[in-house]
């Protein structure tokens, strides 16, 4: 199917570095001219935008679908497809799966062993099912005690290129307001007052024992497989020294100004949330990703926990942030890309997969009209 040869014309193709009203000509799932001009032969994309693919670092969505509700599991390869045809239809071409690895609840679904569901997302690759190119994120939980064993089917794994490195013990980083942590945990879990005092009282004592040792391990894995290693939640300059001195080289969801310009001081790729900009702040009361954008310490978007909010979130940066619409794509496909170590993909030129998304504007709503993955329409 890839192995066709096809153009797509009358467009506003977005390039690294501008909008080029012409066409682009794929051939074999390359990308092989963007030329200038209406075209005179191909699929006519009346005027819209023909974006690169897009490349999501951290999504939560195939979380949602293994446990869609509190306590209620649902079968590895349905919650698979379901999550797939989500983020094709977002335009997403390229998706790092965030699975987070270690939990203290057991029932939680980063508690679970998580090898059936790389078996489903093997088997369904291998039977073409999927749109998307799925890569695994492993979220690694610093303080949980059942974090290295959880990790070991994802330890020889060949979808396995991110890891970051969370602590979600209340009173620090994305949880430094105690307030906003009890409002979530309560809220999400249904605990009452007494179990949340329960939780953070045996969160700080795991963190005592576990983050240490934990970070250590995580560390030493990502060096010696070279996958690139992420922060998370960074709040104080020193959380950022220490996460670039193990050898991270990208910044997730920095919660204040201060860390995303310590991020910026040592060359770190800085990522804030899309369902952030989208909003217009934080759900968990920290800096806001618009900020960061027009501070000029915003490198890429994750849809993080609603996959439609990359593109929305992209052209946000385009009316709010006056980023040129180039720029604005850039953070959620070529940056992304290059955080990631994904060199052929990113970017609308010759050469490259012929990985796209073709976007019509309705208002400020960016609607996918079409998206092709190595030349091959999937959505």
């Amino acid at each position: 199917m890839n192995g066709a040869e096809f153009a797509l014309r009358n467009a506003r193709v977005v390039t690294a570095g501008e909008v080029v009203f012409g066409s682009v000509q794929v051939r074999g799932g390359r990308i092989v001219a963007v030329d200038p001009g209406a075209g005179l032969a191909g699929v006519d994309l009346d005027g819209d935008y023909l974006l690169p693919g897009l490349v999501e670092l951290h999504t939560d969505n195939l979380e949602r679908h293994l446990m869609p509700r509190p306590k209620v599991s649902w079968p590895e390869l349905p919650a698979v497809l379901a999550h797939d045809a989500e983020v094709a239809a977002a335009g997403i071409t390229t998706v790092f799966d965030a699975l987070g690895v270690g939990d203290a609840d057991p029932q939680a679904v980063r508690a679970q062993n998580l090898a059936p569901l790389l078996r489903a997302l093997d088997a369904a690759a291998d039977a073409a099912l999927l749109r998307a190119e799925h890569r695994v994120h492993a979220r690694i939980e610093l303080p949980a005690p059942n974090a290295c064993a959880l990790f070991e089917p994802f330890a020889e794994h060949p979808r396995v290129g991110l890891v970051s490195l969370m602590d979600h013990t209340p009173g620090q980083r994305q949880w430094e307001d105690i307030e906003q942590a009890r409002v979530y945990y309560c809220g999400k879990k249904g605990w009452s007052a007494s179990e949340f005092e329960r939780m953070l009282a045996e969160s700080r004592d795991l963190q005592a024992r576990h983050a240490g040792p934990n970070r250590r391990f995580f560390c030493d894995w990502a060096r010696r497989r070279a996958v690139p290693l992420a922060s998370h939640d960074d709040t104080r300059p020193e959380h950022v020294a220490e996460a670039h001195a193990d050898g991270a080289t990208i910044c997730e969801f920095p919660t204040r100004l201060e860390a995303a310009r310590a991020a910026r001081s040592r060359g770190m790729t800085i990522v804030a949330g899309a369902p952030n900009l989208v909003r217009g702040g934080s759900h968990s009361g920290n800096v806001a990703a618009l900020e960061l954008a027009r501070h000029g310490l915003l490198d890429a978007l994750s849809s993080d926990y609603v996959p439609a909010s990359l593109l929305v979130g992209a052209f946000r940066l385009v009316t709010q942030a006056d980023f040129t619409v180039a720029q604005a794509m850039a953070r959620v496909s070529l940056n992304p890309a290059r955080a990631a170590g994904l060199t052929d993909r990113g970017e609308i030129a010759p050469g490259l997969r012929a990985d796209l998304v073709q976007v019509r504007l309705a208002g400020e709503q960016p609607v996918v009209r079409a998206v092709w993955r190595e030349g091959r329409r999937i959505a």
